[in-house]
């Protein structure tokens, strides 16, 4: 199998049902075939449709596996059967399907799609935007409808094609409403409801981008693949410059602003962790408060760790394929910029080439404080205006001294050219110093030691004014050289333990999974890719440090400086963490049904202790008494003795058929017999045990597909549930409704509810939440109730009473369409 290319897999992708992604899908396996290709159809879901079966005229089906699930008879595509036929294309519908479970089968339709890839099959496939799992919660807000069927993006995103089928709103509804997707009786609820005008434009919203992004990253991986440095300006990208000062949340704004101007602008903030000037000023919590606002926005958070400032911010930017760049003006004053030479601002405007700079003022532009600059070693500026100001300061300097002449003693010119010396080491360093030093203590000599106008340079004196000078200068610069060392290497420590803060925040975010952390570490340290690996590649270009044992954090596309590599040590820590804690999960994972069975059994063990003994010591009791020869017993105490009796075996008897019933779903083999069922049928019999229940609003319900003794076991667990906890004098209220082709039963009372969180454990066995003594049963009566609703393709979820209380609602299918799909014969319209 090693040696077989994979398959590779196509997608229509849509935004909703109906919009033709299973037409397109089997078209282009007809337009395959008729290019020669080997085409079978491994799974085609028509719903119906007479111009989607068409298309399957000429093509080959694969016969559905047929297969039986808790008394249910389905049908699934035949995994063996198309592997074993070895097409080389194989069309399979519904991505996103779950599988009946049993028979070793998958669970997910794309778990089997991509088996059939393994073998070298290419698939094409359909899926809609809601089963996508990012999206899933998005789609459930925008329609109120949940979707239990989803498939993992990154299974999609692996596609070689993703194909948008695309719709206006207006055009599907139409097509809605000519019976071209659903039976006409479902066509209303379904306008009035999912289809609605606005869900739609939503859902075609979240497609568009949803492939658009798609799209962009094979964008990003095409300039990567060739090398392209330019920007393509496919969209609007701004990418604004963050330095944690106060003057971000303006900057933020007004790139936002930017993005916005343009429909589908992206918005990303980036931070450079790093060791120079521009790492004054920086605020950890200015930059935390900074990145929430920027995730409010609707943009992204990134920081990178980079030695030069402006390098760093327009590599990143080409990286990104960025279109324009925000940057605040300098904080510095006109004196400090003269000083220190030209800023990141200026830097970054010289680098951009083709990518926009936005300079944005501030109220903090130019008022920062005149300090000293802490780059790596002294600009170019710098090193050119020290020696110039080391020959014509100490000169200028002379020629105002001269004009004060006979005011100025020779102590205080002495100190003022020891001042100018100072100064001059400040901007150049040593060698400025020095030059400094020689310059002035020569012009001192010549112009104010007498005799004026010559040099004494075998005075003594004057021998010692120049070595003294000489000193100074050298101390001076050096105590100024090491200022700049130790506050390098501060600074280097902050952007590490930036870089480490901003990674834990991440972790603590949730973005601790290994892929997200492998991408957080490629972005910070600006490498082409990072992975994992067993051993440690040995090429130029590489860095790599060990992730945990017999693992390697692997960096690709550029060299590291030692310090970086500390960080990136660090990095590897947490990766090799969060692999120990995959492994964790999943051996946590396979010890989990058997702490969960142990669970079950000790509770039942607890619970049988006295609810099973309670009805059987009042029945014996009964009987024993009844079979006493020292007791004479009237008729209508034998009466009493044997109803006591008849009363407790019968408790007896549903406590063990509940028992008994809940381990058969347990173990998923309860008998089901689902056939076309109304209320009618089973309400009478449901609440003939218990009184003071109103039913309105069930006539003219359609009937549903459900096995009519276990929806009356349904119906009575609820209503028996609801009795007991509704007040005396309240009743017990049972209503339905239809609605999108489901039927909704409704028990409703007026007890004191529950608070949403504890509403799952309703349904946990062995729970009775809200009693206050054990005389109320084992608890069994929600837990029975939910499994047998779902073992008929049903569901049951609570909900707040309005007024108080709590409502239980069953919804199953109508009775039609379950039928319809299982009449299919597989392979019938086959070629």
């Amino acid at each position: 199998m090693s040696d077989v290319r994979p398959g590779r897999l196509k997608v229509y992708l849509g935004a909703a049902p109906g919009v033709g992604k299973t037409y397109r899908m089997l078209d282009e396996g007809r337009r395959r075939a008729a290019r020669g290709a080997d085409v079978v159809v491994g799974f085609a879901e028509c719903h119906g449709r007479p111009g989607t079966e068409a298309m399957l005229d000429g093509l080959e089906v694969v016969p559905r596996a047929r297969c039986s699930h808790r008394g249910g008879r389905f049908e699934e595509m035949d995994l063996a059967a198309v592997l074993a036929r070895r097409p080389q294309v194989a069309v399979v519908d519904e991505f996103a399907h779950s599988n009946v479970p049993g028979d070793g089968r998958n669970a997910k339709r794309w778990q089997d799609i991509e088996r059939l890839l393994e073998g070298g099959i290419d698939v094409i496939t359909a899926l809609n935007i809601q089963h996508l799992e990012s999206l899933n919660d998005v789609v459930e807000k925008i329609t109120g409808v949940p979707q239990h069927e989803t498939v993992p993006d990154e299974v999609v995103r692996r596609a070689r094609q993703v194909e948008l089928v695309d719709m206006p709103p207006e055009g599907l509804r139409r097509r809605m409403a000519h019976g071209n997707i659903y039976a006409p009786e479902k066509i209303d609820a379904a306008l009035a409801n999912y289809f609605r005008p606005g869900n739609l434009t939503a859902l075609r919203q979240l497609a568009l981008l949803w492939v658009a992004d798609r799209v962009d990253e094979a964008l990003q991986e095409y300039r990567t693949q060739h090398g392209i440095g330019g920007v393509w300006e496919t969209r609007e990208r701004v990418v604004v410059a963050l330095t944690g000062g106060p003057e971000g949340d303006t900057l933020i704004r007004r790139a936002a602003r930017i993005a916005a101007r343009s429909a589908g602008g992206d918005l990303l903030a980036v931070h450079v962790a790093r060791s120079d000037g521009l790492a004054a000023g920086v605020s950890h919590a200015s930059l935390a408060r900074q990145r929430k606002l920027v995730e409010d926005l609707g943009g992204s958070y990134h920081s990178i760790v980079g030695d030069d400032v402006a390098t760093a911010l327009v590599d990143f930017a080409r990286t990104e394929n960025a279109t324009q760049l925000v940057l605040g003006t300098s904080r510095r004053g006109r004196l400090e910029r003269f000083v220190t030479g030209r800023g990141t601002g200026e830097t970054v405007t010289a680098l951009s080439g083709d990518i926009d700079v936005h300079r944005v003022t501030h109220e903090r532009a130019g008022r920062g404080t005149l300090l000293p600059s802490r780059r790596r070693t002294l600009s170019t500026a710098r090193l050119i205006a020290g020696p110039v100001a080391g020959l014509a300061l100490p000169v200028l300097l002379t020629a105002v001294l001269a004009q004060l002449r006979g005011t100025v003693n020779l102590t205080s010119e002495a100190l003022l050219f020891l001042l100018t010396v100072v100064g001059v080491a400040c901007i150049g360093g040593v060698a400025s110093a020095l030059i400094a030093s020689v310059t002035a203590s020569l012009l001192l000599n010549y112009w104010f030691i007498p005799p004026v106008g010559q040099f004494t340079l075998e005075d003594p004196n004057a021998l010692l004014a120049l070595g003294v000078f000489a000193v100074v200068a050298a101390t001076v610069a050096a105590v100024v050289d090491r200022s700049l060392r130790l506050s390098r290497r501060s600074a280097r420590v902050t952007a590490e333990a930036e870089t480490m803060s901003s990674l834990a925040g991440s972790i603590v975010r949730g973005g601790a999974t290994i892929p997200a952390l492998l991408e957080r570490t490629r972005e910070t340290f600006g490498a082409q890719s990072a992975e994992l690996v067993d051993e440690p590649p040995d090429s130029d270009g590489v860095a790599s440090v060990p992730a945990g044992p017999g693992a390697y954090l692997v960096l690709r596309g550029r060299t590291l400086s030692s310090s970086e590599r500390r960080v990136l040590a660090a990095f590897a820590a947490h990766v090799g963490s969060a692999v120990e804690r995959a492994r964790l999960a999943e051996a946590a994972a396979e010890v989990e049904p058997v702490r969960a069975a142990d669970r079950m059994r000790t509770a039942l063990l607890r619970a049988v202790g006295h609810d099973l003994r309670t009805p059987l010591a009042a029945g014996w009791a009964a009987v024993t008494s009844l079979r006493s020869r020292d007791v004479e017993f009237s008729a209508e105490d034998r009466d009493e003795l044997l109803a006591t009796a008849d009363e407790s075996m019968a408790k007896l008897n549903r406590l063990v058929e509940n028992l008994l019933d809940l381990s058969r779903l347990q173990a998923g083999v309860l008998t089901l017999n689902l056939r076309a069922t109304t209320l009618e049928e089973v309400l009478p019999m449901a609440l003939a045990d218990t009184p003071g229940v109103e039913v309105t609003d069930t006539e003219e319900i359609p009937a549903m597909e459900a096995d009519p003794p276990l929806l009356e076991r349904v119906i009575a667990n609820l209503v028996g549930n609801a009795v007991r906890h509704t007040p005396a004098g309240k009743k017990v209220l049972v209503t339905a409704s239809a609605l999108a082709g489901r039927v909704e039963l409704r028990v409703v009372d007026r007890g004191p509810g529950v608070p949403t969180g504890g509403r799952e454990r309703l349904f946990e066995p062995f729970q009775r939440l809200g009693d206050t003594d054990n005389t109320t049963g084992l608890g069994l009566g929600l837990a029975l109730a939910r499994g047998l609703t779902e073992a008929m393709n049903g569901t049951l979820t609570p909900e707040d009473t309005p007024g108080g209380g709590l409502t239980m609602v069953v919804s199953l299918p109508f009775a039609e369409q379950i039928p319809s799909t299982r009449s299919r014969t597989p392979g019938a319209r086959g070629a």
